[in-house]
């Protein structure tokens, strides 16, 4: 019997292989801080490296792009509400950005796994040069092994060159590193018909293969958290992006961890969009279009 569940899930791990070879994860402020006190959640971020490593060492390419700089730095600065002006949030993320760094490379070492940070502005991807820079380092990292870690460049990012929240930057992402995943991890298992906040009638959609206006209209702009930025719809829109590239998208819940065993298994909680590849899809024409 032991035998059997063992090729069974060596089975399943291939066809996942199978199918993605390259993933990019993404994760929010919300999930990578005590909601009670605005500190980091080691205990969170230790399982979540972990799991990003047992995907290298399948022989995944991962990526992963990180919120957080901004909420860290509150926490490091002792700043209790979320600021608006924009000098604060950008000293903030310089403290911050840092120490993320500095706890994510020390988890990533513990797994012999080597990582690097990767800070981006909506001008490095609508400028030539700057995109083929960045797509070059993204497959260097990739070829020496290594995870790239990605945030918005918040420290000098102003209004006019951010992309406003890290779930419309991972489907960048995705696009620039030809990813054939890309998992958005939050703090609701998926897509529901209505907020299940507010509505207990509320269902689960677990397969989206068109995103329409009847799918945008389901969202919900408004985030319960005082760190984060990404409501429902800057998920969709991540998810138009991902699937125009030719990229599966998930969206699954990080209050457990193993959510990203069970996706390996393709036996998880959450809402997948599958991939809708558009020949016509243009990342920078669509940045200028959209995100202004």
């Amino acid at each position: 019997m032991y035998a059997f569940r063992l090729t069974i899930g060596k089975m399943m791990e291939m066809s996942f292989l199978d199918n993605y070879k390259r993933v990019v994860i993404k994760i929010g402020s919300s999930t990578l801080t005590h909601a009670e006190t605005g500190s980091l959640n080691f205990s969170k971020m230790e399982r979540l490296v972990r799991s990003i490593c047992d995907y290298r060492n399948s022989g995944m390419d991962v990526c992963l792009v990180s919120s957080g700089a901004i909420a860290v730095g509150r926490d490091v600065i002792g700043i209790k509400e979320r600021p608006s002006d924009s000098s604060i949030k950008q000293a903030c993320a310089a403290v911050g950005q840092g120490r993320l760094m500095m706890t994510y490379q020390k988890l990533f070492s513990e797994y012999n796994q080597n990582s690097g940070q990767v800070l981006m502005t909506k001008n490095t991807i609508v400028n030539p040069v700057s995109r083929r820079n960045v797509m070059n380092t993204f497959e260097e990292l990739f070829d020496l092994n290594v995870v790239p870690i990605v945030n918005e460049n918040d420290t000098v990012s102003t209004y006019e060159m951010q992309f406003g929240d890290n779930d419309t930057l991972s489907a960048l992402v995705s696009n620039l590193v030809n990813a054939d995943l890309l998992v958005l991890l939050s703090d609701i298992d998926g897509l529901y018909t209505d907020d299940p906040h507010t509505n207990p009638e509320a269902e689960l959609i677990k397969d989206v293969q068109e995103i329409d206006d009847s799918i945008f209209g389901m969202a919900k702009d408004s985030t319960g958290s005082s760190v984060g930025t990404g409501g429902m719809a800057t998920k969709l829109t991540a998810a138009k992006i991902a699937t125009n590239s030719g990229a599966d998208m998930i969206i699954a819940n990080a209050n457990d961890f193993s959510v990203l065993y069970k996706i390996l298994e393709d036996d998880f909680v959450g809402t997948k969009f599958h991939a809708q590849r558009e020949p016509n899809f243009v990342l920078e024409n669509y940045i200028m279009e959209t995100i202004g």
